[in-house]
């Protein structure tokens, strides 16, 4: 399926949201063998027990700000906690990124109850890179489409905030090209109305196009300045989006 007629399918013309070390969850693999990126699909172990904890999370309301995504969000709790507690402490925030996670497995979990009964503002979406090694940057860009559908679905009076997915490796590489590619794709979601698109991926590169350790150690993952880096370079489009409502 491309991503044109996934977007005719779902008569999808908009939509906006948001993606230290990397993040073990033990056993995580997929209950289903040839997962599609726009199927929804759970995963086992420690997984689920985090999808219960967000469940609960949920059922205690009074969230005004969701971070939606992989361990790159999920990385907030962990490196980029300090930058976490300054920007987003006092803005009625919750974290909903798992590592490991790719497009059908957040489906899933917005599926099965993570935004029942909740009212957000805003939703920070940031979804595709673990998708690399098994899709095609169409596929890729048809799963974040599918999610935004769900998201409008499910909080239609929600606006969403769509980052660009991050660059990775250390050097410009083919697959930083393929994420490229998604980006294309996922960037016609921006209706300027309830989804706003957002590319920052600049802000993490050194002029030559390199990755520094600094910001991303292992050149997937941020470090603690790369929490910075995220926060700053979204601020004023959060800010702006947030006194909207």
């Amino acid at each position: 399926m491309t991503f044109s007629t996934h977007t005719r399918r779902y008569g999808l013309c908009a939509v906006v949201v948001c993606l230290s070390a990397a993040f073990s969850l033990g056993s995580t693999t997929a209950l289903t063998g040839d997962e599609s990126p726009t199927e929804p699909a759970p995963r086992d172990g420690s997984w689920l027990k985090m999808h219960e904890q967000f469940l609960e999370r949920a059922k205690m309301g009074n969230i005004d700000l969701l971070f939606l995504g992989d361990s790159i969000t999920q990385g907030w709790n962990g490196g980029g906690k300090a930058v976490w507690n300054r920007f987003y402490g006092l803005r009625n925030t919750a974290n909903f990124g798992i590592g490991g996670d790719r497009t059908q497995h957040v489906l899933w979990r917005l599926e099965n109850g993570e935004v029942d009964g909740i009212h957000p503002k805003l939703v920070v979406l940031m979804i595709g890179t673990n998708n690399l090694d098994s899709n095609a940057p169409d596929e890729i860009a048809a799963g974040v489409t599918a999610i935004v559908k769900k998201l409008r679905e499910k909080l239609p009076d929600t606006k969403i905030l769509l980052l660009g997915i991050f660059p990775r490796d250390e050097h410009p590489s083919a697959r930083r090209e393929r994420l490229k590619a998604v980006n294309q794709h996922i960037a016609e979601l921006d209706d300027g109305k309830m989804i706003k698109y957002l590319d920052i991926g600049k802000h993490f590169l050194n002029d030559d196009g390199t990755l520094p350790k600094e910001i991303m150690p292992d050149f997937l993952h941020l470090s603690s300045r790369g929490y910075r880096v995220w926060a700053d370079a979204i601020e004023p489009t959060l800010w702006d989006l947030l006194a909207a409502q």
